[in-house]
């Protein structure tokens, strides 16, 4: 790469990263007497926040000197590896100023007890908190009992489709918006906004996802939790990729182990699972039934948080479109604030129910509603559900269904659009 192109690309990277519907999440809590945690997988662009925030803070003439920046993925900070060398080196950078103070820390669980860190700070009124932290476990029990519900969570996912077209604006422009064809880029290269330095192209995108997935895997999962045998790990990634969207439990997956020769008990299963979900890879997703208004032990779905890590790790499959379908929607559900589970209705499946506060609604997703057959099998399951919430059924189709039942029928790409 020449200097020039160098150049391009670092500035092409520092402007895609701008994600304003973040940054205006974490801007009323400053000089709040809570901790900012900004949680999400590794490659979604918390860093990146946290250096909009410096940037915000000091536009509004803070001095630069009372922000404190750690990050943790950086060698300089290699030797900051407990909450007292932490302390030493906050102690440090503040001696001898006497202005407000602002402490950020990325990939904060690199650093062991840092909650008795933070937690000592805040009670003190030391200075201003954010951190971030690629790991669900981030916020623990311990740390909930340590700051009392002194903390503000926010989540950061994948670019949404909506995103996806803000970065390839450029590209937009120059060649003549065709939101269909991007949608299939986004289907086919997923959200993480690294991938938008380089060509959309499988030859440049895929080895740059998968070299995410192996950093994920590696050093939040295998090391992490010192395991033994990577190999039943990467059986186990393997098929949740290969059945998104299908339901599943943890018996299925222990005998699929057994299927293979390679004997896993359900016990060792529930734990990987819960690896991969605690390094932010997969979410899991509880069966509601709809009747009995409970959440139901067996059976559940398992999502990546990142359709494009399943491509570089496996491939692009047109045959799973359907699946990919439903992650993407399980996703932006989760980004608009939803709690999302799988409705049951007596022997029908309701593929998400999604609420928040008093709010409720209802999602079916389907490729395409090429026959009668299958629109009445997609409605069927709405159409039972007596009540005042919003029904959808999502699908490929370019063409809109006529309604049925108080049901709207959308393009999947609209829905994520509105």
């Amino acid at each position: 790469m020449d200097e020039e192109k160098g150049i391009y690309l670092g500035q092409e990277l520092r402007m895609i990263l701008d994600r304003p519907e973040y940054i205006d999440k974490i801007i009323p809590f400053l000089d709040k007497p809570v901790i900012k945690v900004i949680t999400g997988m590794r490659r979604v662009g918390k860093s990146r926040l946290l250096e909009l925030v410096r940037d915000h803070l000091v536009a509004r003439g803070v001095d630069e000197r009372g922000i404190f920046f750690l990050n943790k993925e950086l060698l300089e900070w290699d030797s900051v590896r407990t909450y007292t060398d932490a302390w030493e080196a906050i102690q440090t950078w503040f001696a001898g100023y006497s202005g407000p103070r602002y402490v950020c820390i990325d990939e904060v669980q690199e650093i062991s007890d840092w909650e008795r860190l933070v937690s000592s700070m805040l009670a003190e009124g030391y200075a201003d908190i954010l951190v971030t932290g690629s790991n669900a476990n981030v916020l623990s029990s311990e740390l909930s009992t340590l700051i009392a519900g002194r903390y503000v969570e926010i989540k950061v996912y994948p670019l949404s489709f909506g995103e996806w077209l803000r970065f390839r604006q450029e590209t937009l422009e120059q060649s003549g918006p065709d939101i269909s064809q991007e949608f299939r880029l986004y289907l086919r290269y997923g959200g993480l906004p690294g991938i938008h330095s380089f060509p959309l192209a499988d030859d440049t995108v895929f080895p740059y996802l998968m070299g995410i997935y192996s950093t994920i895997v590696l050093r939040d999962v295998i090391t992490r939790h010192s395991l033994r045998d990577p190999e039943h790990l990467e059986r186990l990634i393997r098929f949740l990729f290969d059945n998104c969207g299908n339901l599943t439990s943890s018996k299925r997956l222990s005998d699929y182990f057994s299927s293979k020769g390679s004997p896993v008990s359900v016990d060792k299963v529930i734990s990987y699972v819960g690896f991969l979900e605690q390094a932010l890879l997969v979410h899991r997703v509880r069966r509601f039934d709809l009747r009995g208004l409970r959440h139901l032990e067996f059976l559940e779905k398992l999502f990546m948080s990142d359709i494009g890590l399943r491509h570089g790790f496996m491939g692009y499959r047109d045959q799973d479109i359907s699946g990919l379908l439903e992650n993407v929607v399980y996703l932006d559900l989760l980004r608009r604030g939803y709690r999302v589970s799988i409705g049951k209705w007596d022997d029908y499946e309701i593929d998400f129910v999604a609420e928040k506060e008093s709010e409720r609604v209802y999602v079916q997703v389907a490729y395409l509603l090429a026959t009668e057959e299958t629109v009445e099998r997609e409605v069927r399951p709405l159409a039972m559900i007596q009540d005042n919430h919003p029904k959808y059924i999502l699908s490929f189709d370019e063409y809109r269904i006529a309604g049925k039942n108080g049901i709207r029928h959308l393009n999947v790409r609209d829905f994520l659009l509105r």
